[in-house]
Formats: C-alpha cells, sequence, structure tokens
C-alpha cells in the first residue's frame, strides 16, 4: 500500500542541538530533494554533503548532508529522504517553511511514518509497539525489552503459532468443502494434535506474572507505616529531592505522592502514603483509606517501622503484608547500641538520617525488581491488550480441543488465527486460501 501525499516532519526534537533531522515520505520526496539541492539525487542510501537552499527565492538556508531512499528499501516502504542539518532553531524553521512551499507536501500527523511503514509491511504491530516503547525507554531493562520487540521476536513467536494453527484450519476447511478429496479419516484427532502444542504455549506465555507489562509501566512500590516513622524522609532520600513535606506532626502526608525512578535498571515508581492511623480528622481519614487501597494493588510494600516502637507498631500491619514485603526499622541511630527485638520476621534495619542501611534497601528492591521483570526464554508479553487477545485465542483453542464437529473445530481454530492475527496487525484470508490450494491440491 502506497500513499499518494507526501509528508514531512522533523525527526529529532524541538530545541538547539549540534543536528536536527528532517524526514520526507512519499511519491514527491525525491523531486523535492532535488528542488531543495539543485542537484541530482544521489546514490541510494548514501550520506552526501549539499546545500539546502529555498525552492523559490534561492536562498541558501543550511549546509548540510542530504540521504535518498528508494521505495521500497526505507523505514516507510515508500521513496524517502533525509535532511540532516544544523540543529539551531531558525534553520529548522526554515527549512520546514521551505518545504510547505512544495506542492504535494504535508505536514506529517503524530506517528505517521511509522504507520505507513505498518500499511507498508515493514513493521508489524508489535514491532510498532517496540518502536514506541523504545522511545519512551527511560531505564536499561526498558531499553532492552524494547529492542527485542523492535526486532520482531514477538511477532515471530505469534506469527509461528499463527502459522501452525492455519495450517490446521486449512486441513479442516479442505475436509468441509470439498469431501470428495482424499483427505485422513483420523482428520479431527491429527489437527487436535497439532493443536494442543500451540495451546500449551500460549498458556505458558500468559503465566509469566505480568513480567513485560510491569517492566513498561513499572515496578510499584508503595511506602507505608505509622505517622512519623520517617516515610517521607526515606521517600525523599530514595528519590534524592526534597519531594515531600517533613514535619514532626502528625498527619502531615495526606495524599499519595509519587516518584518514577531508576533503580539498578529497571523502572520504579515509589509512593508515599499518609500515616495510618484512627483519627476523626476527614481530610486524614480519607488519605489513610487511600493509601490502604494503594497498598492493595502495588507490587510491593515497603514498612516503615520506628526502631525503638517496632514490636507495638508492627501488629496493626501485619494484615497487610505479603509475602516478599520488606519491614524497615528506621532510626536505628537513636538505639545507641541496643538490638533490635525478635519479632518473628526479618526486619531491615536503616537510619534515613545518618545514611545506614539506604544502600541494602535500594539493592533489595533491586533484586525484587529484577526477579519481578526479567523475562528467561521466550519474549515477554508487554501489553494488555496482547494478554487479551491470546486468552481469547487460548479459549478458542481449548473449545476446540473438546468439538468432534469439524465446522466447529474450524470455526474454534477461526477465532484462534484471528485473535492472533490483531496482536500482529495480519489477518488474511488468502495466507488460509493459498495453503489450501497448495496442501491438498484442490482444483488441478
Amino acid at each position: 500500500m502506497t500513499e499518494d501525499s507526501t509528508i514531512y516532519a522533523p525527526a529529532t526534537a524541538p530545541g538547539r542541538s549540534g543536528l536536527a533531522v528532517i524526514r520526507l515520505s512519499g511519491p514527491a520526496a525525491g523531486d523535492s530533494l532535488r528542488r531543495l539541492t539543485g542537484e541530482p539525487l544521489s546514490e541510494a542510501r548514501r550520506i552526501v554533503r549539499r546545500s539546502i537552499n529555498h525552492p523559490i527565492t534561492g536562498e541558501t538556508l543550511d549546509q548540510g548532508m542530504v540521504a535518498w531512499f528508494p521505495a521500497p528499501r526505507s523505514f516507510t516502504g515508500e521513496e524517502g529522504a533525509e535532511l540532516y542539518l544544523h540543529g539551531g532553531r531558525a534553520v529548522v524553521a526554515a527549512v520546514l517553511a521551505a518545504l510547505a512551499q512544495l506542492p504535494n507536501l504535508k505536514l506529517a500527523e503524530p506517528g505517521e511514518f511509522t504507520r505507513r511503514a505498518f500499511l507498508n509491511g515493514r513493521l508489524d504491530l508489535t514491532e510498532v509497539e517496540g518502536f514506541a516503547d523504545l522511545v519512551a525507554a527511560e531505564t536499561e531493562a526498558q531499553r532492552r525489552q524494547a529492542v527485542r520487540q523492535l526486532d520482531g521476536v514477538l511477532g515471530e513467536l505469534y506469527g509461528g503459532w499463527s502459522e501452525s494453527l492455519t495450517t490446521a484450519l486449512a486441513r479442516l476447511e479442505a475436509a468441509i468443502d470439498f469431501p470428495d478429496e482424499d483427505l485422513p479419516a483420523n482428520l479431527i484427532v491429527s489437527v487436535t494434535e497439532q493443536v494442543a502444542p500451540v495451546a500449551k504455549a500460549i498458556a505458558e506465555h500468559l503465566a509469566d506474572g505480568h513480567r513485560g507489562e510491569r517492566l513498561r509501566e513499572g515496578l510499584s512500590v508503595v511506602i507505608m507505616g505509622p505517622p512519623n516513622a520517617g516515610k517521607s524522609s526515606l521517600f525523599n532520600a530514595l528519590a534524592r529531592r526534597e519531594a515531600a513535606i517533613v514535619s514532626p506532626q502528625e498527619g502531615t502526608t495526606r495524599d499519595v505522592l509519587e516518584v518514577a525512578l531508576d533503580l539498578g535498571g529497571y523502572p520504579v515508581l515509589l509512593a508515599d502514603t499518609a500515616g495510618l492511623r484512627r483519627t476523626r480528622n476527614e481530610i486524614e481519614a480519607e488519605g489513610v483509606r487511600r493509601a490502604e487501597r494503594r497498598a492493595e494493588d502495588a507490587d510491593l510494600r515497603i514498612f516503615v517501622l520506628d526502631a525503638e516502637r517496632v514490636a507495638d507498631q508492627l501488629p496493626n500491619l501485619l494484615n497487610l503484608k505479603q509475602d516478599r514485603d520488606l519491614v524497615l526499622a528506621n532510626k536505628t541511630d537513636l538505639l545507641a547500641g541496643r538490638p533490635l527485638p525478635e519479632v518473628g520476621l526479618p526486619l531491615l534495619p536503616i537510619s534515613v538520617r545518618s545514611g545506614a542501611g539506604l544502600n541494602e534497601l535500594v539493592a533489595r528492591i533491586s533484586q525484587i525488581a529484577a526477579e519481578s521483570m526479567d523475562s528467561v526464554g521466550s519474549p515477554a508479553l508487554t501489553r494488555a491488550r496482547h494478554r487479551s487477545a491470546l486468552e481469547e485465542a487460548l479459549v478458542a483453542l481449548t473449545r476446540s480441543r473438546v468439538a468432534h464437529d469439524p465446522e466447529l473445530v474450524a470455526e474454534d481454530l477461526r477465532l484462534a488465527v484471528r485473535a492472533l492475527g490483531r496482536i500482529t496487525g495480519r489477518v488474511d484470508v488468502e495466507d488460509l486460501l493459498d495453503r489450501i490450494f497448495s496442501e491438498f491440491c484442490i482444483g488441478k
């Protein structure tokens, strides 16, 4: 598919920089490049130095570099060109204004270059999403996951499953539509055997603990505890800035405060919450309710207790604690060498004031993040829409394995193939027809 219009837009962020890139895509890209430079097109995919001139007045706008990308070997699959300019605001603005004077060009909409790459078969939807995730990546782990998805490993995985199911479906369609052909008598059994490994693989892929989605969004960590235990001080220490107000007055924190962190290369969304206690103050009570709701949805809870009052404060929090949650004994600098009490579960001693134990805490959170997000083996499932489509496919495949009517089995396989196709954006009836006619030689 090729668009009739030619689009252009900056491919680098606005602002002053050493280099700015403007990209063109569409049938008029080559002619536009010739009119801007006044010279013939250079060798394909080779960057050359050119004077960038106004196409009407002839005024020199910049001395830069250009590259020409003939179809289909371009990012979008269309004819394309790129201008590499000096990154001053005035230079970029002048070249964009000059492009606006050329016929058959229009400023690109957000995401339009990538959309054209998808429509022209250069990327599937999982690669498009990987591209978007790579642009948005803020941590090393997010970058690794996005690069892997952009490389097509997720699309290849789903495409392989779709390929197996399409082959099985083709055999059933042939049996239904062409009963006079010489087809196996035990077709349902053989199709079921072919479908079983795919269903098993999808089920295992879904049972990943939401690793990929969590890596995209960040590990949700909530700091909780009684008033004046040092929650907000710890929040500021981990954020490395004064993100929360710290005061000896109880009830200072009344809403949930958030900050995004990069801990050991993993994204963490850290939240500070109101001190947990009974109060008649309606605003503070609402803060406590919000803290408890946030704790229920969090991936990890960090309970901060006063080291001198651990035995008294801990029982009130045990109903909120889950297995891997951390319990901190803060203000250990005030213990004057006295040991922490035995409370029947591990305590991590820290002192926000002196910094003691903070490195160990960060290392522990990073370890939990790694355990929650690292994927081993198959590529991680990264989006809720993938999960929804895979769950739909698995339901259809499970149902197909207990059906005995070829038409019912075929319909379930068709639903599963369609669900997988929605993930990659490639649903093609011709694939099924080609498989039928090539495998069974029908119509000779």
